[in-house]
């Protein structure tokens, strides 16, 4: 029992982590380490059911059908990583963005791998699903940023309709809510740590979060396969923007005046020494990438590992 929670929580920081970056999504780390499949049966079970099931079985009954230990650990120790490495990860952004942006590149390829192998076969559907996942998420990492005004239903909107890619591998929520025009109010939102906007968040992830999670089971359920080259080509397709060496075409601007890249061009990394005067580190990137590349190989080996022993 010990041991499993403590496997949730690392597993809870590594996805608070990650989601803070715009292209790196939790799900992403989620389905690396074994618990995708079940984090989308429990949020699936938050349905107008549980009100028969409290009045039948009472609260154990609920906390049971949600599997309510396991969501309580993950989120909770996402949200108080997100509050804990909001600033860090902002200032490796602004201060090595060469470095950290290669760090989730290795670590994307590895986890694009690993989503591959778990195909059950081969076939044409299956080549045209992946190309589908890879042209959409091309896409949507081009996408020209959209500013909505900042209002509570904006807020409830973006938290509802980011958290739906936060729980798809490949895709980032962050991200979203950069497309949006919202992250770097939400990442300010966050920093005061505002009860009102957070809660407005919060409730917009929920809605999202639960509605989707009956979407994907039943993909899962039926069209496993499908499902999963759609997920490995959405991976792919964001790989773009996690190039490590890149022309910024666009910012936004946070409450303090900086600015935090919105639309990016992926260059070679001469072109990013004429552009920016920065040094390409090219060194460095090959050296972090591999350990993001290692990191999901460890957590995929450990997971495996687990699941053997448990059997």
């Amino acid at each position: 029992m010990v041991k499993e929670v403590v496997k949730v929580v690392l597993i809870g920081v590594a996805m608070g982590a990650a989601e803070i970056v715009p292209g790196v999504s939790g799900g992403t780390i989620a389905f690396i380490s074994g618990i995708y499949e079940r984090l989308i049966n429990a949020l699936k079970a938050f349905t107008p059911n549980l009100f028969r099931v409290l009045r039948d079985q009472g609260v154990k009954g609920v906390w049971q059908a949600i599997d309510g230990q396991f969501l309580a650990v993950l989120f909770g120790t996402m949200g108080v990583t997100v509050f804990l490495f909001a600033s860090g990860v902002r200032y490796l952004l602004d201060n090595e963005p060469v470095l950290i942006w290669s760090f989730f590149f290795g670590l994307v390829i590895a986890s694009a791998w690993v989503v591959a192998r778990e195909i059950s076969r081969f076939g044409v559907d299956l080549l045209l699903a992946g190309a589908t996942g890879l042209i959409i998420g091309l896409i949507i990492t081009t996408m020209v940023p959209i500013n909505l005004p900042i209002a509570p239903w904006t807020l409830f909107f973006g938290g509802a309709l980011a958290v739906c890619a936060w729980i798809l591998p490949g895709l980032s929520g962050s991200f979203i809510l950069l497309i949006l025009g919202l992250y770097t109010y939400v990442i300010d939102v966050i920093g005061r740590f505002d009860i009102f906007n957070l809660a407005v968040l919060a409730a917009g992830c929920a809605l999202g979060l639960v509605s989707f999670a009956q979407l994907l089971s039943r993909f899962f359920k039926h069209h496993r396969d499908e499902t999963l080259s759609v997920l490995t080509g959405f991976m792919l397709g964001s790989l773009t923007k996690l190039w490590p060496w890149k022309q910024t075409v666009s910012y936004q601007i946070r409450d303090d005046g900086s600015q935090i890249p919105v639309l990016q061009e992926p260059i070679l990394p001469s072109v990013y020494v004429d552009i920016t005067g920065a040094e390409a580190q090219v060194g460095m990137a090959i050296v972090t990438g591999m350990a993001g590349l290692m990191i999901v190989l460890l957590i995929d080996w450990l997971a495996t590992r687990t699941r053997d022993v448990g059997r």
